[in-house]
Parts: C-alpha cells; structure tokens; sequence
C-alpha cells in the first residue's frame, strides 16, 4: 500500500485525526511551521540588534525603511513562507540553514538590506536560534496551559462554594467502613488549593534562553569583533525577546527550565488526576449523578453503551485520566532526557523537543475533558443524607474525644467495643451517651450532633477557598 493522503481520519496521531477539533488551536504555537515561523523571528531580530551596536560598523544602523522591512518580513510570514523554507531544507538537509537562504532571498533585492546579507547569522550556532524559538513556543503555549487551569481550577471552586454546606460520608482507604463526615465543598476546596499551587509553580518557572556560538564561548564574536561586550548584547538580546538569559551554556541551552516547567505541569497533572478517579468514585456512589442523563438532558442520538440503553458512564473523568497518563509519561520523559546531553551537545534533544506540542496537547485535552466532566455534574443531596442516616457510629470520634475531655477512663476501647461489628443507630448511640458520666451541657450537646453536623470546619474551609 503507498499510504493514505493525511487528514483527520488518516492521521496517525489521534491529536491530529480523532481530538483535532480540540486542540487545532495549538497548531499555531506547536507545529512545525509555527517553529519554523520562531526561528525567522529570532534571525530577523538578531539582525536588528546587531544593527545597534555602535562597533559594528559593517552593519550601520537601518533606516526607518529597511527597519520596516524586516518587520513586515516577520509581520507576513505565513505558511507558504513556511513551505518556501521546506524547499531551502531539502538542498541544504538542514532547517536552520534554510531559514538563512530563505531570508537571504527575502531581502536581497533591498538597497540597503541586500549589504548586510551575510551578517544574516552572524556568530550564530544553530542552537542559538533554536534554544530562542523553542523559548518562544514555551512562553506562548504556556499561557494558553495556564488558561486551561484556571478553567479547571475555578470550575472546582465553584463546585466547592456550591456545596460547601452538603455534608457526606468519608471513606478514607475507599472503604464501606465510614470515616467522619466532611461536605461536598470541602472534599472539592482541597483539589482546588492544591491545583492552584502547582499552577503558580508552572507560571513561575523561568524560560532561559541563549546566544553565546558553537560552545557557548563567543568564540567567533571576540575573534572577529574584539572590542565589542558580546555577553551584554547577548543578554540584551535575550531578554528583549522575552526570555530570560542563562550565561552559562555549551552548544546548548542546557534545558533546565524545560524539567522545571514539565516537573509542575506534571506534578499539576497528578492532582488532577487524583480529582478525576476521586469524582469517578464518588459518581459510582451515587453523590453525583451526571446532568446529561438524570435531568434529560439527552443529546439526539447519543448511547452510553453498545448494548445497555440505560448507562451514562463517567467519560470525561476516565478519559482525562487515559490521557493524563500519557502526558505524564512524556512530560516525566521530556524532563529527565532533556537535562542530559553528550559533552557540549548531542542530537538526542532535537528530536525529542519536536514532541513538546504534541505533551501539552495532551495536557489541554485532559483538561477539557475534566471540565466537560464537571459541567454535567449534580449533587444527589438524598444519596449522601442516607449514607449519613445509617452511620451514626461516626459520631464514635465526637463522644470518646468529650469522654477523654471529662476524664472518662478508656474511651478509646469502650468505644470500639460499642461499635465494631454492631449496627449503630441513632438511638443506641443516644442511650450510650446516657450512660456516660459526663456533665449535663456536654451530654446536650452530644445529643444534639448528628452525622449530618459532624463536619467541623468543612463548610468554612470551602466557602474561603
């Protein structure tokens, strides 16, 4: 077979066939073109700035005109642009070089441009321009990952507002056993505090960048151009690309912040993840039920199963968590191969750096996954007020704590011994409390406390988070 011609339904990756509509937004920061579109802004910029420093004569200062014809370079660049930059790659059998003839080819029939065209990658290793684009792609695909947190992080908050008074049984270790009560909100207010951290991590984590030639030396600008601070116009020129500046490199930028940057958005990953099996387990308790179905809601035409008309199953959770497995993977991959690099440089990080795009692809349609997930979310209040009515021994916690406060001898055990493998009711556990020795205000307020009103400061914690 010679192959099928590439669209969403032949596509190898599912990021570009079966999710596609989801993610083709990216297109513009990941994909190759949108590199190579990265690398023509660094060329062009460099040769800016080169334009700038005094000492260089053979590079005067541009005129307004010229200035704006290379801005207009960049301002225009399209995919046609990107394609013209495929055909230099296929003589030169190498994407950086290609970006030179591409622009060398631009701006030779400019007067003034067309005398500076072979300082165009002046003092330039290919890393330099590349260590600069892929800061370029982090920097913008970052903020439209941290836009998809804050989505999933005030969708979470919201549910915890919502619900901060609706109480509910604990099941710590995901036992029948019943643990003490906390409420809807609360349960919800923990993943978002958690999240929130990890997405401040991910915010603050700084994208270095470099400009220092073959070894990170400035080798070839001190030969040719001794009196110029080449380590100054390398860090001006970094930093006025947005990027912050690591003077300390070999051929490469030695991607430390890329493991920093992907540690948190995996560590952010791991939270959600958590969230998704939680909410997974809840739905299967029945404290949830899913809007699409329970409210008929009904999308024409929709099945939750091939052969059981009934079932809404908790899709969007479980396909968050398949995904976020996946980018974990790669995020946990990216990280630690990234940081590794033979002597001054070898190949291994190229081809792996191609495969950013496609992680954090990963990563956004885990995301929306989770909020589809949420937003078809309601409260079963009835199924957590009957967990709570046939749980009195909860309240076991409450009583032998009031018995330690009054000097009660082994509440510990007088309590494990009324409650282990006894049904506790309301009513035994009131005639309990009678027979315990304890002043009349304390016994009142044990009398008083339901499951239902056990829950301490759960609706507080969740309505400040």
């Amino acid at each position: 077979s010679e192959g099928l011609e590439l669209t969403e339904l032949t596509a190898i990756s599912p990021l570009d066939g079966r999710y596609a509509n989801k993610v083709k937004f990216l297109r513009t920061i990941f994909s190759e073109y949108a590199l190579i579109r990265y690398r023509v802004i660094v060329e062009v910029q460099w040769l800016l700035k080169l334009s700038q420093i005094p000492e260089l004569k053979e590079v005067p200062p541009f005129t307004d005109n010229a200035r704006s014809f290379l801005l207009g370079v960049l301002a225009d660049f399209n995919v046609n642009d990107g394609a013209a930059v495929k055909n230099f790659e296929r003589v030169t059998n190498h994407d950086v070089k290609a970006i030179e003839y591409f622009l060398k080819g631009r701006i030779k029939d400019h007067p003034e441009l067309s005398k500076v065209l072979e300082f165009i990658h002046f003092g330039c290793t290919s890393e330099d321009i590349n260590n600069l684009a892929y800061a370029l792609m982090l920097l913008n695909g970052r903020e439209h990952l941290l836009k998809k947190m804050d989505e999933v992080i005030s969708a979470i908050r919201s549910l915890a507002h919502k619900h901060a008074n609706v109480p509910m049984l604990s099941r710590t270790h995901g036992q029948a056993s019943p643990a003490s009560p906390s409420t809807i909100g609360k349960e919800m207010a923990n993943f978002c505090y958690r999240m929130e951290l990890q997405r401040n991590q991910v915010a603050s984590v700084s994208i270095k960048g470099k400009m220092a030639g073959a070894v990170g030396n400035y080798n070839a600008h001190c030969f040719t151009y001794p009196e110029i601070k080449w380590e100054a116009v390398a860090e001006s020129f970094v930093t006025s690309l947005g990027v912050d500046f690591n003077p300390y490199t070999t051929q490469i930028e030695p991607h430390d912040c890329i493991a920093e940057l992907f540690d948190a958005v995996r560590r952010f990953g791991n939270i959600l993840e958590d969230f998704d099996r939680d909410m997974w387990a809840y739905i299967s308790l029945g404290y949830f039920k899913q809007a699409s179905y329970w409210l008929f809601r009904f999308v024409p035409g929709e099945v939750g199963s091939s052969t059981m008309p009934h079932k809404v199953n908790p899709i969007d959770f479980e396909n968050s968590e398949g995904n976020l497995g996946l980018a974990k993977s790669w995020l946990s991959h990216l990280g630690s191969k990234l940081q590794v690099s033979r002597m001054q440089r070898d190949l291994t990080d190229s081809t792996v750096l191609r495969q950013i795009g496609q992680v954090l692809a990963l990563c956004v349609l885990s995301y929306d996954s989770t909020l589809r997930g949420i937003n078809k979310l309601e409260v079963d209040e009835a199924a957590t007020r009957r967990d709570l009515d046939a749980t009195w021994e909860v309240l076991a916690e409450p009583v032998q704590m009031m018995m330690r406060r009054y000097g009660i001898e082994k509440p510990y055990e007088k309590l494990k011994e009324f409650t282990r493998g006894a049904a506790v009711t309301k009513e035994s556990m009131r005639e309990f409390i009678e027979t315990l020795d304890l002043p009349e205000a304390a016994k009142e307020r044990l009398r008083l406390l339901t499951p239902h009103t056990y829950c301490g400061k759960a609706a507080e914690l969740a309505s400040n988070v």
